[in-house]
């Protein structure tokens, strides 16, 4: 899966040409996932403009529609995105959480043993639970493998006790292990660099001409033998800028694989920087007005890193002193106060109506009702303005609880198919701006609409919560004795 790091992030595929990699997916495969390597992370709607047009300064002030806030204590780091005032993405990192927040790592692991029947390894990378590589993520000569019939099935390419180098493009979940690639990515600011590789592409999210000058300054510093994505945040970059980052991510690479000669297996050959850096690199474009930090330490590591890749959005990092500030960064933001509403079964609508969330083991059910909301004029025209406002609530809430798998939406019944027409269209404009890939269907006959979101984390819910000891999660308490 070529450029898997970033794939994770962007819901757009670039246009690429590659070669050593199994035409077909596996049946382990989300089907939300892209067989084509996805351009990368650039954020929500990426750069769209001139950046001279983009995040310019009103008066001495950045404008823009995003604010970043990283809130640091001694057991844990918090980002949380807003959009506007409302709380849109949240992400938390643990020093316990080190062996289950793995994306991006490189390891060199030891097959444990090959399944034919599903199509999988599982290797040991040193983590508590053994990975899992599908067939679809193996990297092989094709030229050489189709000279034999059949050499391609897993159990020819894989044996129990090889080596192989592979990183995590999805952590472990629940009684999940992690799932590996073999195409190894590393991301940079400007590009992605896929070593040992014939992989070139261009993000889509760009325009035309800006593809075309990219592409003439690819052929320029595209390193020999590698392969390069030109991510969405190259929009308007110098030739010299994505020169430098394809020069430092070829060094890194250099060191992964000394490291990989060298040491035994299973080892961490390399890991992905703190969070914080990560959602910048990842995320932070013009349209951020702002990157809040309230601890001075990670702000002079983000604010060098960010002066280093982007110089002119530097001076939008900025120090949260708590010392003279009155509130608590995420309180002054409103940011506890929307946690705590992410976590409720019920979110109220601003007319009135409502959602209801409930998550299962197999799929997520949200049920949209009227509530309070009366309308004014027709009963057509107040279920159908509910479910707009409930289609973009529901992409809000998507993202910010992170709820991946099936998603079943139970919309209130229109009887004119041009509003249930327009209520789809304006649910899928509201994901546009959700990275995570999603592919979404039409209303069924029976009112329901259809979904997928890859799974990528746990989940808000579980993130802040523990499974309560005496119903075990089930939200029920069992009467004593017999029943009444």
């Amino acid at each position: 899966m070529a450029a898997a790091l970033a794939g994770e992030q962007d819901s757009q595929a670039v246009s690429v040409t590659r070669e050593g990699t199994p035409a077909a997916r596996s049946a382990g495969t989300p089907a939300s996932d892209d067989d084509a390597p996805q351009a990368e992370a650039p954020g929500r709607s990426g750069r769209s403009g001139s950046r001279s047009r983009r995040g310019r300064d009103r008066g001495a002030r950045a404008t823009g529609r995003y604010v970043m806030c990283v809130h640091v204590e001694s057991e844990a780091t918090q980002i949380a995105v807003l959009e506007g005032r409302a709380l849109v993405e949240h992400y938390v990192a643990r020093p316990q959480d080190d062996a289950h927040q793995i994306v991006g790592n490189i390891y060199r692991g030891r097959v444990k043993n090959v399944l034919p029947g599903m199509e999988a390894a599982f290797v040991d990378i040193g983590t508590p639970k053994n990975a899992v590589l599908y067939w679809g993520d193996v990297s092989y000569d094709r030229d050489e493998i189709d000279r034999q019939q059949g050499a391609d099935r897993i159990e020819h390419l894989l044996r129990p006790g090889q080596t192989i180098v592979c990183q995590v493009t999805k952590n472990p979940i629940g009684l999940k292990g992690a799932r590996l690639t073999q195409e190894v990515s590393l991301p940079g600011r400007f590009v992605v660099l896929v070593p040992d590789s014939s992989t070139y592409g261009i993000s889509r999210r760009l325009d035309d001409n800006e593809r075309k000058r990219l592409r003439r300054v690819l052929d320029e510093v595209r390193p020999e033998g590698h392969g390069l994505i030109v991510r969405t945040a190259a929009q308007g970059a110098a030739a010299e800028d994505l020169r430098r980052d394809v020069l430092q991510l070829v060094a890194r690479w250099e060191e992964i694989d000394e490291r990989a000669r060298r040491l035994p297996a299973p080892a961490l050959l390399y890991s992905e920087p703190h969070m914080a850096v990560r959602i910048i690199r990842e995320e932070l474009t013009e349209e951020h007005r702002a990157v809040l930090i309230d601890d001075p330490e990670l702000y002079e590591i983000v604010r060098d890193y960010v002066a280093e890749f982007e110089p002119q959005l530097a001076e939008r990092i900025e120090l949260y002193d708590t010392t003279t500030e009155p509130l608590p960064l995420f309180e002054r933001q409103h940011v506890h106060e929307q946690l705590h509403k992410a976590l409720d079964r019920k979110v109220w609508l601003p007319s009135g109506g409502s959602l209801i969330i409930e998550r299962t083991e197999a799929l997520t059910v949200i049920d949209v009702n009227t509530g309070k909301n009366v309308g004014s004029s027709s009963l057509e025209e107040t279920v159908f303005e509910n479910n707009l406002e409930a289609a973009d609530e529901i992409a809000r809430q998507l993202r910010l609880r992170d709820i991946g798998g099936i998603i079943v939406i139970d919309f209130i019944d229109m009887e004119i198919k041009s509003n249930r027409q327009a209520v789809v269209s304006a649910f899928k404009a509201a994901l546009a701006r959700d990275k995570t890939p999603t592919q979404v269907f039409d209303i069924s006959e029976l009112g329901l609409v259809e979904m997928t979101r890859k799974r990528v984390g746990e989940g808000l819910v579980e993130t802040l919560s523990e499974t309560c000891p005496m119903c075990s999660g089930r939200g029920i308490v069992f009467r004593e004795g017999p029943a009444a």
